[in-house]
């Protein structure tokens, strides 16, 4: 039982990671509207078929064109009969309206009113509907019971017919009227006997053939064919498969994704912050999609997928950002419309702008990624319209603004990254590149107290670049690290030989060991300016590292000879660490050691400087201070190399030229 609990327990990052994945996937599922028809194609009319033959998978119906179907309806409602009955008190309303108009028009204009009404309802006032305006085209049948009788509109006089527009609008009521529900019932027999089918299509036969062009007949069969699949798919739909099928693709493309970290980057994929980052960006750039899938799905290509891409590019590196939008645009791809063309133009501007801007450190280069993004959409766009339609004049102003949006959208990330930091509290190299600057507050100070020690970071932070650019790393990182290694000298400056210029040494009146204890100190004042100064933990460790867990060698030398055959505690002249754990911050202890160290040579020659740079670094070596960082003997070998050149360029003096007389 132990035995398991040690096992559960060494397992638990990685059941978090699992749990978090899962997570993710359901949050995108929830998403992004539940699909409910079957297999549908990428084309377009007018457009040449890219997929491979066409054949029809079963029988089915082509359906009429949507003009020529409204045709023949409208011309079966024209020819549809009307029925109607006779109303037998119509004549004695329109009477009785008459006679309450007798005073007002008079007894002849009464008269001659009286004797029209007779003859209009003589031969029958007929109801015109709005809904059949055109009675003359149509069968007329009046009903007496269950009885019809077949007439002709112009047996019968309409409101049309009358020219007296007083008797029309207050005397006569219709007394032959339309019997709607019976009318409504002929019309829906006779539209139910239309044939909406133009054609069908027998299975196997050949639809359209790869590189055929699509007419308006051929996207009607291959309309037809996506309707009969919808048809087909909702009749046996089952929402168990179908979401467990969309989980199962997820939870794939996630599992491409991590087996590639796992390999490639294992400070992402075995760092559980690093995955909830990546989780992170993925859901974002899922939410945006989400958005415009649900209320406008022709627009995805408007959606700044690219964010994500350039994120991942400046938090990790190129080659993670490029699997990341990958991973992205496989597991959105199958769930936007026309899923081809969408997967071909994010994929192609997101590499783009991966790859054509290599470090995102300046403000300006978020502009160049995003003009990158644009003309990547754009020329994809104008290349496939002329393949496929060889004319230009098919060109659609829309798109552009898809693509204009999307790249000035993209400018996103730059907040987006700030945000990131905030959250997350990771450190960028847009950050680095503000605390670069040595007018940072820490930097003015240092330059104002210790003049002495700001020069010599100033000269640890080239070197340090140099190096880590020569055998890999974050040459950034080192170069801020090596600024800010020394601030916590700001507190004692003329404790430190860097900056006694007067010849005062004030060690001279201390005992070795509490010497040792302000020199180490300077470590402990740093970290504590480091948070005065809010600097990121990244730039702290390397105020921690940059001596290990060394000795103040010559406090501690001389304590020795004091002391010599007693048991000495060498607490106080130990550096509390810890040991360097990275490229960058062994780099900037071996620079800060060698630079120091040869500043005291009296007579930098190449044999001496060669003899203490090597000194330094054996002793690193052997006091165990390299043993956590990931150095290889050939990195320690390039770094002993440049080191010695780049001491001699800057300590050798110059060569004596004899004076020539003229």
């Amino acid at each position: 039982m132990k035995n398991f609990f040690a096992a559960a327990i060494r397992k638990l990052p990685q059941l978090n990671r699992v749990l978090l994945v899962v997570a993710t996937i359901v949050v995108i599922m929830l998403m992004f509207p539940h699909r409910q028809h079957g297999t549908h194609y990428d084309y377009s009319v007018g457009s040449f078929w890219k997929a491979n033959d066409l054949y029809a998978p079963y029988e089915f119906q082509v359906v009429k064109d949507e003009g020529e179907l409204n045709r023949e309806m409208v011309l079966a409602k024209s020819q549809s009969i009307l029925y109607y009955t006779y109303d037998s008190t119509a004549y004695a309303t329109a009477l009785a309206r008459l006679s309450a108009m007798r005073r007002t028009v008079g007894q002849t204009r009464y008269q001659a009113m009286q004797k029209t009404v007779d003859g209009i309802y003589k031969k029958g006032y007929i109801e015109i509907s709005p809904d059949y305006p055109n009675i003359e085209t149509h069968t007329i049948v009046i009903l007496s019971g269950n009885v019809g009788s077949e007439h002709a509109s112009s047996e019968f006089v309409n409101e049309r017919d009358i020219s007296d527009s007083l008797l029309v609008d207050s005397v006569l009521v219709p007394n032959i009227r339309l019997d709607v529900d019976r009318t409504r019932m002929e019309l829906d027999s006779r539209l139910s006997q239309m044939q909406y089918s133009a054609q069908t299509v027998g299975m196997g036969e050949l639809i359209i053939a790869k590189g055929e062009y699509v007419t308006d007949e051929k996207g009607r069969v291959i309309a037809s064919l996506e309707a009969e699949n919808d048809r087909r798919f909702v009749r046996q739909f089952n929402p168990i498969a179908h979401y467990m099928g969309r989980f199962m693709l997820i939870a794939i493309a996630f599992l491409a994704l991590f087996m590639f970290l796992k390999v490639s980057h294992h400070e992402i994929y075995y760092n559980l912050h690093s995955t909830i980052i990546v989780l992170t960006t993925i859901i974002i750039m899922a939410a945006m999609m989400a958005f415009v899938v649900n209320f406008h799905p022709a627009w995805t290509l408007m959606v700044p997928l690219c964010i994500g891409a350039i994120l991942m590019h400046i938090i990790f590196d190129m080659r993670a950002a490029l699997y990341i939008h990958i991973t992205t645009i496989i597991i959105l791809g199958h769930m936007v419309p026309d899923s081809f063309e969408f997967t071909f133009y994010q994929l192609t501007a997101g590499m783009m702008s991966i790859v054509t801007v290599r470090e995102f450190e300046h403000r300006s280069q978020f502009f160049i990624a995003c003009l990158v993004v644009f003309l990547s959409l754009a020329l994809v766009y104008t290349s496939g319209i002329l393949w496929q339609d060889t004319n230009l004049s098919n060109l659609r102003p829309d798109r552009f603004l898809q693509f204009f949006l999307n790249a000035l959208l993209t400018l996103m990330a730059y907040p987006l990254i700030y945000l990131y930091e905030k959250v997350f509290r990771i450190t960028t190299n847009l950050t680095l590149m503000e605390i670069a600057n040595t007018n940072t507050p820490a930097l003015r100070e240092l330059s104002r107290k210790a003049p002495g020690t700001f020069q010599h970071a100033m000269q640890v932070a080239n070197i340090s670049e140099d190096l880590v650019n020569e055998i890999g790393g974050n040459a950034l990182l080192a170069k801020v690290g090596g600024l800010y290694h020394d601030i916590g000298k700001v507190k004692d400056p003329i404790y430190f030989t860097e900056n006694q210029n007067s010849g005062y040494n004030p060690h001279g009146e201390l005992p070795y060991i509490d010497s040792a204890r302000i020199i180490t100190s300077h470590v402990r004042d740093g970290i504590e300016l480091a948070h005065k100064y809010h600097l990121p933990s990244e730039v702290a460790d390397f105020i921690r590292t940059h001596h290990g867990t060394t000795h103040t060698g010559y406090f501690y030398a001389k304590y020795q000879e004091e002391h010599k055959g007693e048991p000495i505690d060498d607490t106080p002249f130990r550096y509390p660490g810890p040991r360097p754990y990275s490229r960058e911050t062994a780099v900037v202890m071996i620079v800060d050691s060698v630079e120091a160290a040869c500043r005291s040579l009296k007579e930098p020659t190449k044999e001496s400087i060669g003899k203490l740079v090597d000194s330094i670094v054996d002793g690193k070596i052997a006091e165990d201070q390299m043993s956590q960082c990931p150095l290889t003997f050939n990195d320690i070998a390039a770094i002993r190399q440049m080191l010695k050149a780049k001491m001699l360029s800057i300590y050798h003096v110059r060569i004596s030229y004899p004076v020539v007389k003229a």
